[in-house]
């Protein structure tokens, strides 16, 4: 039985494009899987902490199994934040484009669950930086909206996408290369021609809530 995780960035509610998007591609991944219920992380309207110096500190104690309380309570979110995220086999983020990048509270997520010994290993081959991911099995969609059309694959703005492009790259890091991207374009284009394109991703959506 899948199990899936919904991490909502937008910090909009019913007016928000993607969050709509996802709402409508869970209902239907629902329905083609009645016996499992998604998991739902709102990151976008609510504060989802940034990483500090103490955060830092205790993440990256030398003897992890022997960290003071108060570094254990400095990643007390994040510790539960990384289970969350491996106690599920799909993932979907949720995140419009905000200046070319994702949303504050989808970056603060994403710095809170990649961890060392957690999601990913480090090591030093002959003083060269080896990294395994820890993060294995799993499958992302990425469901999207922007401001403008042509920021995907060979698209005219596709090099100043640094939104889904960039969660491509960090889930990749952490062991999670099957990612799909699904992208509503032009909301500050004509009204119809933003229309057409939520419509035509939500019908791919639709479809790939039977297979997911």
């Amino acid at each position: 039985m899948s199990s899936i995780l919904v991490v909502h960035g937008s910090p909009r509610g019913e007016r928000s494009h993607s969050r709509r998007l996802t709402e409508a591609f869970i209902t239907a991944w629902q329905a083609a899987n009645p016996q499992s219920l998604p998991t739902r992380r709102e990151v976008g309207r609510t504060v989802m902490p940034a990483v500090n110096e103490a955060f830092i500190a205790a993440a990256f104690y030398p003897e992890p199994q022997a960290r003071p309380l108060t570094m254990q309570a400095d990643l007390a979110l994040s510790d539960s934040l990384v289970a969350e995220l491996k106690a599920h086999d799909r993932l979907v983020i949720s995140a419009p484009m905000h200046n070319f990048g994702v949303p504050s509270g989808v970056k603060a997520w994403i710095d809170q669950i990649v961890r060392i010994g957690l999601t990913f290993n480090h090591s030093l081959d002959n003083g060269v930086s080896q990294y395994e991911p820890l993060v294995l099995g799993k499958k992302a969609l990425i469901v999207t909206s922007r401001g403008d059309f042509g920021f995907g694959p060979g698209g005219p703005l596709e090099a100043m996408n640094h939104a889904d492009t960039w969660l491509r790259t960090v889930l990749g890091f952490i062991g999670i290369n099957d990612v799909t991207v699904v992208a509503a374009e032009g909301e500050e284009s004509t009204e119809h021609s933003f229309a057409r394109s939520c419509a035509e991703a939500e019908q791919r959506l639709l479809a790939l809530a039977r297979t997911f």
